[in-house]
């Protein structure tokens, strides 16, 4: 079975689970549509092409547009996504999302973080930063000495400095799946889940309940 989805994150909220308050996050499943499959002789790997949601045709690109036509598509998704099938293993027409995720599974959730612009090392490392007294009075949230003298004469890759923050990709792994509804699409999972509202998110299984 496959064990990779797609959705969007929609918002943050909490539930009772056993006695327990615990964060719970929902992602917002769009409808995945196997339209086309790529083979070993023709293009040299294996892969299901899914197309998700639906989406409006005014705002879809003219070489998606082409690539929908020619599958022969009556209607325009919001992305088209490859997803590696399990050996000997064929899709068609709608995925079913509540076979492959269900209840107390645990999933890994991949989405690009929220962008926090250039940061200093206070914010960007958790530096406690220079002392306040002693005559430094602009030196609060310096770095501080950043390397060596003569030798090695140079800054060694990989030091801690100030730089851009965010907006990189992040696996969140282990989160417990609490409930997903057909009806609506929605997946609630147990925990924080990486990107603004409306992110898009890779959901792959890592474990069935």
């Amino acid at each position: 079975m496959l064990n990779q989805i797609y959705a969007f994150k929609q918002r943050m909220s909490q539930e009772f689970l056993a006695g327990k308050r615990v964060p719970v996050t929902s992602l917002l499943v769009p409808s995945h549509q196997v339209v086309s499959e790529k083979t070993v002789d023709k293009d040299g790997y294996r892969s299901i092409i899914i197309a998700l949601g639906q989406a409006k045709k005014m705002t879809t690109k003219k070489s998606l547009l082409g690539f929908l036509k020619s599958k022969e598509l009556n209607f325009t998704p919001k992305r088209i996504k490859e997803i590696k099938p399990g050996q000997d293993e064929t899709a068609r027409g709608l995925l079913q999302i509540e076979k492959i995720v269900t209840p107390n599974s645990l999933i890994t959730v991949s989405a690009k973080s929220k962008g926090k612009g250039f940061a200093g090392v206070v914010k960007r490392w958790g530096f406690r930063g220079g002392p306040r007294t002693h005559g430094q009075s602009d030196r609060q949230r310096t770095p501080g000495s950043i390397g060596r003298g003569t030798t090695p004469g140079r800054i060694l890759p990989g030091k801690k400095m100030p730089g851009r923050m965010g907006g990189a990709n992040i696996a969140t792994r282990n989160l417990q799946v609490i409930a997903y509804d057909p009806a609506t699409g929605i997946l609630k999972v147990k925990g924080a889940v990486p990107g603004p509202t409306n992110a898009f998110v890779t959901i792959k299984v890592t474990k069935l309940a």
